[in-house]
C-alpha cells in the first residue's frame, strides 16, 4: 500500500484498477476501420451539401423555393451537369447510408473474428434497416 494507491495492489474495491482489460490488449483494426468509414461518409455528405449549396446560390435558387423529389435515375446527370439537386440529394443519401455502412462494416469484422453473437446482432440490425427501408419507399409510391 502506497499514499497513492490506499487500496494496495488491485487499487479499489470495485476492482477498478491498473489491470488492464482485455478490450486494451485486441487490436484496434475493426474500430480504427469503422472510425475511418463514419469520418469519410461524414466529411463527403458535408463536402456534397456544401457543392450544392453554392450551385444554389450561383443559380439564384432560394432554400426555401422547394426543390425537386429524389430520382434515382436523374442523380448521376445532375451531378454531370452540376445541377444542385444531384450534389443536395446525393449528400443527404451520404449522410443517410453512413450508419448503415458501420453496420455492415461491423458484420464483416465480427464474421472474420470469429464473433458469432455479434455477427447475428448485425445482421439483424441490417435486416431491420433494409426492411424500414422497403416499407418507407413502399409507402411512397
Amino acid at each position: 500500500m502506497t499514499a497513492s494507491n490506499p487500496g494496495g495492489l488491485l487499487g479499489s474495491a470495485t476492482g477498478a484498477g491498473s489491470a488492464r482489460g482485455s478490450e486494451q490488449t485486441r487490436p484496434p483494426g475493426l474500430e480504427r476501420s469503422i472510425a475511418r468509414l463514419l469520418t469519410v461518409g461524414t466529411y463527403s455528405s458535408i463536402a456534397l451539401l456544401a457543392i450544392g449549396v453554392v450551385l444554389m446560390a450561383a443559380n439564384g435558387i432560394g432554400p426555401l423555393s422547394g426543390g425537386p423529389v429524389l430520382d434515382v435515375t436523374t442523380l448521376v446527370p445532375d451531378l454531370l451537369a452540376l445541377r444542385p439537386a444531384g450534389f443536395l440529394w446525393l449528400g443527404l443519401v451520404v449522410v443517410v447510408a453512413t450508419p448503415a455502412a458501420r453496420v455492415l462494416a461491423s458484420l464483416v469484422g465480427y464474421l472474420r473474428r470469429g464473433e458469432r453473437t455479434m455477427a447475428i446482432v448485425a445482421a439483424l440490425i441490417l435486416v431491420v434497416i433494409a426492411l424500414s427501408v422497403a416499407l418507407a419507399s413502399g409507402l411512397e409510391g
